[in-house]
């Protein structure tokens, strides 16, 4: 019998599956789960090419760890097979406690628990169904494990979900800036010290690569219609928890309904097992079903927002250097309340202000080191001869000032 399965990849052509522990976390029904989650949330809305899953991107970044593992093996650096197999199963499974619509669950209906740490709880329970055999991929992925460097090509500058989303993201989109070589990244990948470091031959594709990360963070990611899109998406959901926490019966499947009228916060999730039950049966398809309904509800602020949704009209968006001031606020709400003959006080539910900011790279956070022919090591930011500190490190931070369209 063949001992591997083979998956056809848009992106990476064929991704080769061991048969054993790794076929049955991609065939675990948590990791099926991904499959009705798209990676990108509303990106889709500027581009329509963006309906890939977060299933799909869970086995590109395997693919990519599978080919790192290969070249620091070829290279000298020493990863037992046990190793090598639970560090594909942490980045196999990185994104499974990911809920519908990206972040956007985490500052709605549930409120002080991450991703991560319910990607930690789905990865113990998968673990005692497979009697521990997942103990030390969750030792790796929590940075417990003596190899730092294992820990780093999951979560770290350089690691392999990055350079799927990116390359991937990019492909799906059609913005090809973004098209990252992660084939020679990982080609140059070396460790030193416990570190991952890059090969001197390769500062060329690193300074791509962040250049690239750039673009499609302000081109795709932060895009002012996606951003507003999402926000009406996070303003229908608080909208319905509050007219939920006051006993309007709403629309909703069990699993959404469960979120709208309990006050989930991380002692909740901690204290209801039913808890994660129910967040393991939330995916896109529970939002946009109650959406649809939520349309023709008789709660006139929820039904414009919910049509926003459905007939996609994103709110308007002004972006400034500068805050805004409470005068420009206070004048958006009023018109807002009067065009609409709504309570001031339900007014915010159709704008939103936030402050977006994001650096090209951080030299003091996590840095990407560049391995010389002298051994030496020097940070990509002293390195290159085309990037500068001053650049590099620029904060870039703009004013996201989103309203409904009158």
């Amino acid at each position: 019998m063949n001992d591997i399965k083979t998956i056809i990849d848009p992106v990476f052509g064929f991704i080769n599956v061991p048969r054993g522990l790794l076929l049955q976390i991609v065939k675990h029904p948590l990791m099926q789960r991904l499959t009705r989650i798209k990676q990108l949330g509303m990106a889709s809305v500027v581009y329509p090419g963006a309906q890939h899953t977060r299933f799909q991107h869970s086995l590109g970044a395997f693919h990519l760890m599978s080919e790192a593992i290969k070249v620091l093996t070829q290279k000298g650096i020493f990863i037992f097979d046990s190793e090598a197999e639970a560090v594909q199963a942490a980045i196999l499974m990185h994104d499974i406690g990911h809920g519908p619509f990206s972040h956007v669950l985490e500052n709605t209906l549930i409120h002080g628990i991450s991703h991560e740490d319910i990607s930690l709880m789905m990865m113990d329970r998968i673990n005692q169904e497979m009697n521990g055999e997942l103990t030390l991929a969750i030792k790796i992925f929590k940075d417990e494990y003596p190899k730092r460097f294992l820990h780093q090509l999951i979560s770290s500058q350089l690691d392999m979900d990055r350079l799927d989303y990116l390359r991937r993201d990019s492909f799906f989109t059609g913005v090809t800036e973004g098209n990252i070589g992660s084939a020679r990244i990982i080609k140059m990948l070396n460790v030193v010290d416990d570190q991952l470091v890059i090969d001197y031959k390769g500062i060329y594709s690193i300074e791509n690569y962040l250049t690239s990360r750039r673009l499609m963070y302000w081109q795709v990611y932060l895009h002012k219609t996606t951003v507003a899109f999402e926000k009406v998406l996070v303003n229908t959901l608080l909208r319905a928890k509050k007219l939920a926490g006051e006993g309007k019966q709403l629309f909703a499947s069990p699993a959404l309904h469960y979120f709208l009228y309990n006050d989930v916060d991380v002692d909740f999730f901690h204290n209801h097992p039913e808890a994660l039950e129910n967040y393991i049966n939330l995916d896109d398809n529970d939002v946009w079903s109650a959406v649809k309904v939520w349309k023709d509800c008789d709660d006139k602020v929820l039904s414009i927002l919910a049509t926003n949704l459905i007939e996609r009209r994103p709110f308007r968006v002004e972006i400034t250097e500068e805050p805004v001031s409470e005068e420009r606020i206070t004048e958006i709400r009023e018109e807002l309340s009067r065009h609409f003959g709504i309570p001031m006080e339900d007014s915010w539910f159709l704008m939103s202000l936030n402050t977006i900011q994001k650096d090209m790279y951080d030299i003091h956070d996590d840095h990407i080191a560049i391995l010389n022919k002298d051994n030496t090591l020097k940070d990509i930011a002293e390195a290159s001869e085309i990037l500068n500190v001053q650049l590099l490190s620029k904060k870039i931070r703009k004013y996201y000032l989103c309203y409904q369209r009158m």
